[in-house]
């Protein structure tokens, strides 16, 4: 499941800004990576002031950082079109210049991530990997997006 840590000072995003962000983020990651949308998972985390620091300085103005851990295996035009898309669109819900978005993808081995009990599939396996999976387990896991 790709997990996308979102990290801003508190109070820069509200809630409407982190359901669009969220939403932006999983989209993105289905449409580039070709993942079902219930495998993303967005948290937000809130800094105080005064807890965040650049070269030793506090920071003192407005940005973004998006950490995603996701499973490798895909292409550099893949990874590339899917940071620039997160960056753009974050700084655009956020009302921020895109400099002041940092993205940062971590691809990870199929095969050293657990998800829904099951170790993943290397990119391509999917089809045989939901093909395999109990009735049940694909019910829960597509239930998530009805909630």
């Amino acid at each position: 499941m790709p997990t996308y840590t979102c990290t801003a000072a508190e109070g820069l995003l509200n809630e409407n800004h982190k359901s669009r962000i969220a939403m932006t983020i999983t989209t993105a990651h289905a449409d580039v990576k070709g993942a079902p949308a219930y495998f993303a998972q967005v948290i937000f985390q809130k800094v105080p002031p005064g807890d965040h620091f650049i070269g030793g300085r506090p920071l003192a103005h407005d940005h973004v950082f998006v950490y995603g851990r996701i499973r490798g295996g895909r292409s550099a035009v893949d990874r590339k079109a899917l940071i620039h898309r997160i960056t753009d669109e974050v700084a655009r819900i956020a009302g921020l210049p895109d400099f002041s978005v940092w993205t940062y993808l971590l691809e990870l081995p199929a095969a050293a991530m657990v998800e829904f009990g099951r170790v993943l599939p290397e990119p391509g396996d999917e089809p045989s990997w939901n093909e395999a999976l109990p009735p049940e387990d694909l019910d829960r896991m597509t239930a998530i997006l009805s909630r």
